[in-house]
């Protein structure tokens, strides 16, 4: 892979990460434009661990909360004293981010099989892109204020989580279909996009994890390409996660839905004609 070519890529990861228009969907149809038929296994992983640390800086606060919180919890559970969720919502909401990952996890593993079709299909991604769109627009007739939304529940994380997994199929939106789920659940839009997101880190962490033990036997080389690749990740996956934040507490989060549309309605046509 070349320089300029991890550059774009790096450039289409971090923004359409975070953005309600697939990463994944974006980044097979852009190693299908620059002919990359096996696309560089370190690549990947790394331009996801960018992105991954976008989300760590902007929510470095409530991890830090979080991590305060379970260890407390663990501390209070050692010395068999009572831990109450109701009175630590910081370990409320690692408790819900653990219950949403599982179902992430069961649905991603079982997709695993079928990888070698997923991520080859332009058409699928067109299809797919087109009804993430459709999510979007649909979103528009739930979005809830901080004092009309639901309270984040278990129930509510876990099927948040399953929407997470479903998001493994490129042309979903990972983003998109969290947020809108969580809404379409009650939750407010702040709440929504803040738990998608967190929701993400151990997501991304157990999916680069598998790959990098799955790649220990055949060896994955890092170079210049994919050093320039993770940092333009990093960097316009920060700006698209703040850019994202602004437009979903402004309510106009299903703005992305044309985009999705058009884009998914060409690359159908390109897969057909």
């Amino acid at each position: 892979m070349e320089i300029y070519q991890a550059v774009v890529l790096g450039i289409v990861q971090g923004l359409t990460e975070f953005l309600p228009v697939s990463s994944s969907g974006h980044l097979v149809l852009g190693q299908i434009f620059f002919g990359i038929t096996e696309p560089s296994l370190a690549f990947n992983i790394s331009v996801h661990m960018g992105t991954l640390g976008a989300v760590v800086a902007v929510y470095f606060a409530d991890l830090k909360n979080m991590a305060v919180s379970l260890m407390s919890g663990t501390a209070r559970m050692v010395k068999r004293q009572p831990v109450l969720l109701e009175s630590d919502p910081h370990l409320k909401l690692a408790l819900f981010i653990l219950a949403g990952s599982v179902p992430t996890a069961l649905i991603g593993l079982g997709l695993k099989q079928f990888e070698a079709i997923l991520f080859t299909s332009a058409l699928l991604v067109g299809i797919m892109l087109l009804v993430t769109g459709t999510i979007l627009w649909v979103s528009r007739g739930f979005y809830r204020t901080e004092n009309s939304g639901n309270p984040l529940d278990l129930k509510r994380a876990v099927i948040i989580g399953v929407s997470q997994g479903l998001a493994v199929i490129p042309g979903i939106s990972r983003a998109g279909a969290t947020i809108a789920c969580g809404m379409f659940c009650g939750l407010d839009r702040q709440t929504a996009a803040r738990f998608s997101f967190l929701l993400s880190i151990p997501a991304i962490l157990g999916a680069e994890s598998i790959s990098v033990l799955e790649s220990l036997d055949k060896g994955v080389q890092f170079d210049v390409a994919v050093i320039y690749g993770t940092l333009v990740a990093f960097v316009s996956g920060l700006i698209a996660l703040k850019l994202l934040i602004k437009l979903v507490h402004a309510g106009k989060f299903h703005l992305f839905a044309p985009y999705c549309w058009v884009l998914g309605v060409l690359v159908v046509l390109s897969t057909i004609i």
